[in-house]
């Protein structure tokens, strides 16, 4: 005996559908109910939210963070819910998503998408990596403060880490940020603080 495989859904069905409670994303035409964050997790983002939004605001860049929007790759029904999303008001005229379905598509709309690793990191190493640079995202953070992801990428033992991506020829070159270094952003070369500075703001073991 077969078992019916589950109905794929397109990214205008999910857009159609996804409710203004809880948090999902599309992957591959699949619905997938994001977690709800743990302490650590909202900890990190406050953190990083409070140290990014001043400097936009200080180069008087034309940007901003949005609650709910959508990234969608193209040439698949997916459609993520970056963790911090930074998004470029001048850019969003060109996005024939936008204002319907809060879904931006060019890399030009989005100077930087940041993602807290939580359990399931294969999505933030691998899927979403992978996805933010065909979109061209110039700038991509994966934050993993608890040390969940593969020991190809954060040691063995695992160590936190912060990867810094940066999109280069159409490609993401990816750099590794742990304990007391001093964070880099090609976007933002004037942040200050360290990894274990956004580690620390984790305030919770989980």
């Amino acid at each position: 005996m077969t078992q019916a495989l589950p109905k794929l859904v397109t990214f205008e069905e999910f857009a159609a559908w996804r409710p203004e409670g809880g948090r999902y994303e599309l992957h591959d035409g699949v619905i997938v109910e994001m977690a709800q964050p743990v302490g650590g997790h909202e900890g990190v983002v406050g953190f990083l939210v409070e140290e990014i939004v001043p400097e936009y605001k200080r180069l008087k860049l034309p940007y901003f963070l949005p609650k709910t929007a959508l990234v969608k790759p193209p040439g698949n029904e997916s459609g993520y819910s970056p963790d911090i999303l930074l998004l470029n008001r001048k850019n969003l005229v060109n996005e024939p998503l936008w204002k319907k379905e809060s879904t931006v598509m060019d890399g030009a709309s989005v100077p930087l998408a940041i993602e807290i690793v939580s359990t399931n990191w294969r999505d933030d190493y691998h899927k979403k990596f992978a996805d933010y640079e065909i979109i061209g995202i110039p700038e991509y953070w994966i934050v993993d403060y608890a040390a969940l992801g593969g020991r190809e990428f954060i040691g063995n033992p695992k160590q936190p880490t912060i990867f810094v991506c940066d999109l280069v020829d159409g490609e993401y070159v990816k750099r590794a940020f742990q304990g007391n270094d001093l964070i880099v952003s090609p976007s933002f070369p004037n942040l200050n603080f360290t990894a274990q500075q956004v580690f620390d703001a984790a305030l919770t073991e989980d």
